[in-house]
């Protein structure tokens, strides 16, 4: 019924979208921090970043995405590194190997890394080749300074990926940020306040829907002692805490309510806070306009268990600086800040 209701009726403007769940009116209250500089080498986006124990951080880069804006459309994505134990430090563009592999078509979105019994690090990325949805598997060859694909994933329950966390080498947690693939639809499943997008467990042996019911599902982590996932719902400005069950199976616990469009979710290993990138206003995300560019906002949860989490807003601005935060990731008392399709941040918290 709500396909031939949406096929019947004209296209819509992303700004028909209810202002509360857009965070539309919303103007940013600026908190600095002193010692920040801008990352030399990122300008089309950081969308999802995530740091090794060792310091090595993964950055991937120019993202294509429906609806948002892309300052080089016409090229590839491709994944970066940083050693964060450098005293200035830098990145530099991983090469990727593969016979199987297009590089032409790579369109990075969220990333997660495995470590094996022999610590072989993996790399397993969300890709949109030609705007489908696929996950790319890497063997992470340091050495090198390169990535070595392995094997391409697709599924039918892995239509619109946006994120993920891997718990083996070909398993992961993901999440669908949208129900119907068509693009004509997809926009009036925002516009309608359709929360049909859900988080799918992969395996080669079993692949299911864990949980659903979410008004854009986005970020997608997990708590140090792996006994949690944590899920971000983008339009409902949500945190959702759920059980993992030895059979993979997830139960609600609890919903952390956030005045803002939370994006991706990095768990400090050591503490087991959360740090979020989150957009303050979403419409100016998707309405992107440079005479007033969206702005950023990082969020730290501490004790998500417990009846009342600590919240902090360690960092906000207007967008002077970053263009739409989406991830941010700390190490060794420093911080990385990324953004769907502009800048990055490095920080000396």
């Amino acid at each position: 019924i709500i396909y031939s209701i949406c096929l019947s009726l004209p296209d819509i403007s992303l700004s028909l979208i209810p202002s509360t769940r857009m965070n539309a009116s919303r103007e940013v209250k600026s908190v600095e921090l002193p010692n920040c500089k801008l990352i030399k080498g990122i300008e089309t986006g950081a969308e999802d970043l995530e740091i090794l124990p060792n310091g090595l951080a993964f950055f991937s880069a120019g993202l294509r995405y429906p609806g948002v804006k892309s300052f080089e459309p016409d090229k590839p994505g491709k994944i970066l590194l940083m050693d964060m134990n450098e005293e200035d430090p830098t990145v530099l563009e991983l090469k990727m190997t593969g016979s199987n592999f297009d590089a032409s078509s790579f369109n990075p979105h969220g990333i997660s890394t495995f470590t094996d019994e022999d610590n072989t690090v993996y790399l397993l990325v969300v890709s949109h080749p030609d705007f489908k949805s696929t996950v790319e598997l890497f063997k992470f060859q340091e050495e090198e300074k390169s990535l070595l694909h392995l094997k391409t994933i697709r599924h039918e329950l892995l239509p619109n990926l946006n994120d993920l966390v891997a718990v083996g080498r070909e398993h992961f947690y993901a999440t669908n940020d949208h129900y119907f693939v068509d693009q004509y639809l997809r926009s009036w499943e925002l516009y309608l306040g359709l929360a049909w997008s859900n988080v799918v467990y992969y395996s080669p042996d079993d692949v299911r829907v864990v949980a659903s019911g979410f008004d854009f599902a986005n970020g997608i982590s997990m708590s140090p002692d792996r006994k949690y996932v944590y899920i971000a719902e983008l339009l409902a400005h949500k945190i959702h805490v759920y059980e993992k069950h030895a059979n993979w199976t997830l139960t609600p616990l609890k919903s952390l309510d956030c005045d803002t469009l939370v994006d991706n979710i990095s768990v400090d290993p050591v503490t087991g806070d959360l740090w979020v990138g989150c957009h303050p206003n979403g419409m100016k995300i998707f309405s992107y306009d440079p005479e007033n560019p969206p702005g950023s906002e990082v969020l730290q949860i501490q004790n998500i268990l417990a009846e009342d989490p600590k919240v902090t807003v360690v960092y906000a601005e207007d967008g002077k600086v970053l263009h739409g935060s989406t991830v941010a990731s700390v190490y060794k008392g420093k911080m990385l800040v990324g953004t769907v399709f502009q800048k990055a941040l490095y920080c000396e918290l």
